[in-house]
This record gives structure tokens, C-alpha cells and sequence, in this order.
């Protein structure tokens, strides 16, 4: 199964939960603000990236199963 990633960036606040919880996904910009690392947006059903989307004080990230 894959999923897809998808972060929210009007809603995120920088505050750093998701590289916490997942840093082979995610990771923060110069402004402290989430991204995720490159080739990560599309990728294996990891558990940590549902933990990093649920620890998301603004659940700015959206995690979605995707067929393939």
C-alpha cells in the first residue's frame, strides 16, 4: 500500500511535532515551518507518518492510502 502526503502550509505554525515524530519523512524549512524531504510525498504506508499527522497541533497533514 502507498499513501499520500500532504501538508497544509496556510494552516501549519512551525511547531515541529512531525519531524519529531517521523524525521525520515519530515522536516522543517529555514522558517521552521514542515515540509516534507524530497521523494516522500508518495511512499510506503509508514506508522510513524500517521503518528506525525495525528500529532499535528493544527492538523495541517493529511495522510490518504492511495492505490499502487
Amino acid at each position: 500500500m502507498h499513501i499520500e502526503i500532504d501538508i497544509d502550509t496556510d494552516v501549519c505554525i512551525g511547531a515541529g511535532q512531525c519531524a519529531l515524530a517521523a524525521p525520515g519523512v519530515f522536516t522543517q524549512d529555514d522558517d521552521g515551518y514542515s515540509m516534507l524531504l524530497p521523494g516522500s510525498e508518495n511512499g510506503v504506508a509508514d506508522p510513524m507518518v500517521r503518528q506525525a499527522a495525528r500529532s499535528c497541533p493544527v492538523s495541517a497533514i493529511t495522510v490518504r492510502d492511495t492505490a499502487g
